[in-house]
């Protein structure tokens, strides 16, 4: 990304940043007592990328892929494997930038760094996912989208761990 971008984006990136953690921070007053305030972040921001990647599933599931395999040359590729695998590049990105400028923050290690750390993580996420997803939906035999939110769950406490001890440790 060249210097020009880069000034362009900043302000933007800055504006976006500080509304979210002034929404964040107003709804943190009730639980002040009870959450610390990164965990409270990494669960709103987290949140809220959860239920993107829901909705984002949902609807690529019903109505794009309208619970048809998906041919690609000689390859098949269930429905809901399909609808994992292109929701992914989206909410990897916002995961990525609301890790980074809002839940942990704190953390000095360099863009780059914590990038390439936040993509081995999310690497790690998505076998789990896959295997969470063909054990749901084809062993238990589960609704494609509540195995994909039980999945989210399960990965969900993985990556805080990893994402705080590993790709934005302060």
């Amino acid at each position: 990304m060249t210097k020009e971008i880069r000034k362009k984006i900043h302000p933007i990136n800055q504006f976006v940043q500080k509304l979210i953690l002034s929404v964040i921070d107003f709804v943190y007053i009730p639980f002040k007592k009870y959450i610390p305030y990164q965990l409270f972040r990494y669960g709103c921001s987290g949140g809220a990328n959860m239920v993107f990647d829901w909705v984002l599933y949902f609807i690529f599931y019903n109505f794009i892929f309208c619970h048809n395999v998906l041919h690609i040359g000689n390859i098949a590729i269930s429905a809901h494997i399909a609808s994992f695998i292109f929701t992914f590049p989206i909410t990897f990105l916002s995961g990525f930038w609301l890790g980074r400028y809002i839940s942990f923050k704190e953390s000095e290690m360099r863009g780059w760094s914590q990038l390439v750390r936040y993509l081995f993580v999310v690497g790690m996420c998505i076998l789990l996912n896959y295997v969470c997803l063909k054990f749901f939906v084809e062993i238990c035999h589960f609704y494609p989208t509540p195995s994909k939110m039980l999945t989210t769950v399960i990965t969900t406490i993985f990556s805080f761990l990893m994402q705080k001890y590993f790709t934005f440790k302060a």
